[in-house]
């Protein structure tokens, strides 16, 4: 059977993605602590008005309010019995948005880290892991997504199993992590390493990863900056990934009592050219970014063709600062202690360390 997001990637140069769910959500009256997956069964209105304003934008694909819908994201609101419940409404809502829309929209189920540590660090077990993330994707794959949608993950053994568990639905699967750490993610996940995991899951379950990429982060410039690194290393390791880039809409700004982000319009439509030219065919927004900010993407998109990678003088002047890091991996230092605080370099390896609280952007 043909899969929709399968087929837009053979026929586009590029699909535009969604925006900010929490932060956007805050403005609908979500309030700091709340989990935003209760809302798909008590205001799934909203959730479907914020999915509408962004399809009306010019979004290709939708995900569904369901990043935190694991049991052990759950648990903290004591809805840890309710997954295939609070995941299925939130496939449904954007499912039913899909189905009126008279342009072909992707359906992607949301799936974020569990918040827990996998042993030996921690103590959740790949098995317990692999059997969350399992229960999330069926019940997101039972109520109507095109794809499954892995992000915001830190440690690569979290990309990988949760990865495992997405891919026994036979659906489509997208993951991305947060590179928000000195051009790596808060585990010490680089971006050479994030592609080397994309090529070897597709070794070991013969079905390569639909896309890769990055979400959050620090800002538009580093998630630019991360693709091209990423571009560089996939060139290296001979794999041709899609790669997504979801970017923050600028730097969180205290502001008034709240939290505001400082990316104009503007800026995001220079960031959506210039991640393009870096080589990312999937395209969004992740933190703070409204459906004002996709139109200008969209509009900045419409017929764009893509031109030379952008240099590091390019991207510092249009759309801010680069970290230590992600500078020397563009010099060409891909390794894991390229650019690192403490000076030199290493042979490429595994790092791992204490991982940060998950996000719902």
């Amino acid at each position: 059977m043909d899969n929709l997001f399968n087929r837009l990637l053979k026929e586009r140069t590029y699909l535009l993605a969604d925006g900010a769910m929490g932060t956007n959500l805050f403005s609908m009256g979500l309030e700091t602590g709340d989990a935003p997956e209760l809302w798909n069964i008590d205001y799934p209105e909203r959730i479907a008005t914020l999915g509408q304003q962004f399809i009306d934008a010019g979004s290709d694909i939708l995900l569904t309010n369901s990043f935190g819908g694991t049991s052990y994201r759950l648990k903290l609101h004591n809805a840890e019995a309710r997954v295939h419940e609070l995941n299925h409404a939130a496939a449904q809502i954007v499912r039913q948005l899909a189905d009126a829309s008279e342009r072909d929209i992707v359906v992607a189920g949301s799936m974020g880290p569990t918040g827990e540590i996998l042993e030996p660090t921690g103590t959740l077990s790949r098995e317990n892991a692999f059997t969350a993330f399992k229960e999330q994707a069926e019940a997101l794959q039972a109520g109507g997504v095109d794809v499954l949608w892995i992000e915001t993950i830190s440690d690569s053994q979290e990309a990988k199993v949760a990865y495992q568990a997405a891919a026994t639905t036979g659906l489509p699967v997208v993951y991305t992590m947060s590179i928000d750490t000195n051009g790596r993610t808060m585990m010490g996940v680089t971006p050479a390493e994030l592609i080397q995991l994309g090529a070897e899951l597709g070794t070991e379950l013969e079905t390569a990863p639909s896309a890769c990429g990055t979400n959050c982060g620090v800002g538009a410039s580093e998630v630019v900056a991360a693709i091209i690194n990423m571009k560089t290393a996939a060139d290296e390791q001979q794999f041709d990934p899609v790669l997504v880039a979801k970017a923050n809409c600028g730097i969180p700004e205290y502001v008034d009592g709240k939290i505001v982000y400082s990316g104009t319009p503007e800026l995001m439509a220079e960031y959506a050219r210039m991640v393009a030219d870096a080589g990312a065919r999937i395209i969004g927004g992740c933190c703070g970014t409204t459906p004002m900010h996709i139109a200008a993407m969209a509009d900045a998109l419409q017929d764009y063709q893509a031109r030379d990678k952008p240099s590091l003088e390019q991207l510092e002047r249009v759309l801010g600062k680069i970290s230590t890091g992600a500078k020397a991996q563009l010099g060409g230092d891909l390794s894991v202690a390229g650019g690192a605080l403490n000076g030199g370099k290493a042979r490429r390896g595994s790092r791992r360390g204490a991982r940060k609280t998950p996000s719902t952007d």
